[in-house]
């Protein structure tokens, strides 16, 4: 059985503003298992990367973390020093940023960049074995080696994004966030680089936390997967059985508005409305002014809480409509 790579459990993180706290994060929960691919899936703002940010405790300086848990095999990271935390990062845990087009000193070359990380964490290699190193990985997602002599503006927007999942792979993470990496390219790029993540995650085993707003990625790279809305999970389970079976609004709400290149032409479904403001108390369902589904027995002040519907199959059902 595969031992668990990473638990998260209750976890809460709010930004501070002159407006009030933002609640981006709210008692978030999930384990991510040895190998496996976990997606995690939303609208822009429903606190996605805001998850990743406090995984790698990058988060803004205004945004904090206050309460929850966060072990990666079995290690706890909150409340960790910084610089116990870069022994963790790179090593243990990784991203794939948001945006290779900003990932990158513009003044550095990109082997010196990654060579920088390595020299961090394994600080006894030479020059040479460095070198080698990144030239293997460079293979691995299929780059040239000379690339690691070039500039970051004398690379495409494909180039930057395979080198950003070298960089992410440079000290033999346990763990990789991938982190909306396919945004800003076309869709043959972006299709490549969906393969090279698969196929170099394949190789190596790694456990890949799979972030995107497009659930029909998050049906092709994962395993399992949650379904974020205003700072919360509202499903989580089998990426197949939450497919087949969705059982929150919100997540038969995006289904309805994905197309799919199988099966009859129906006409798609947009979610009318925008989520919530993340600033004042939100009580009870906080998908409920957009739901198409509400029914009399939903109601703003009732308790919300993820209850399992089937084999580890969860879903947030307010208090009136449990069983």
């Amino acid at each position: 059985m595969s031992k668990d790579v990473l638990v998260v459990k209750d976890l809460n993180m709010h930004y501070e503003t002159l407006s009030g706290d933002v609640s981006a994060v709210k008692n978030v929960s999930f384990t991510v298992k040895e190998g496996e691919s976990f997606g995690l899936v939303g609208e822009s703002g429903c606190g996605k990367t805001s998850v990743a940010m406090s995984l790698l405790q990058l988060q803004a300086d205004n945004a904090k973390i206050s309460s929850g848990s966060i072990k990666l095999d079995g290690l706890e990271m909150v409340g960790m020093s910084e610089s116990e935390l870069r022994e963790v990062r790179w090593d243990g845990i990784s991203i794939v940023f948001q945006g290779a087009m900003n990932a990158w000193n513009p003044v550095i070359k990109v082997g010196e960049q990654i060579r920088e990380a390595i020299r961090e964490h394994y600080p006894d290699n030479t020059k040479v074995e460095n070198t080698e190193k990144i030239a293997s990985l460079f293979k691995m997602v299929g780059l040239d080696s000379s690339i690691m002599d070039r500039f970051p503006h004398e690379l495409s927007g494909g180039m930057k994004q395979r080198a950003v999942i070298a960089l992410a792979l440079s000290c033999d993470p346990k763990l990789v966030i991938a982190d909306e990496p396919t945004t800003a390219l076309d869709v043959v790029i972006q299709d490549q680089i969906l393969k090279e993540i698969k196929k170099v995650q394949e190789l190596l085993g790694l456990s890949l936390i799979y972030i995107s707003h497009d659930i029909a990625v998050i049906a092709e790279m994962t395993d399992k997967m949650a379904v974020m809305y205003a700072g919360s999970i509202v499903e989580k389970g089998p990426t197949s059985e939450i497919f087949a079976n969705p059982q929150h609004s919100y997540t038969q709400s995006l289904l309805a508005s994905t197309p799919s290149v199988v099966g009859d032409k129906v006409k798609l479904n947009s979610l009318e409305g925008e989520p919530p403001s993340l600033i004042n108390q939100i009580d009870g369902c906080s998908f409920a002014p957009r739901c198409p589904n509400r029914t009399t027995t939903c109601h703003p002040e009732l308790d919300m809480e993820l209850v399992e519907v089937g084999p580890e199959h969860f879903v947030d059902i307010c208090s009136a409509n449990r069983n």
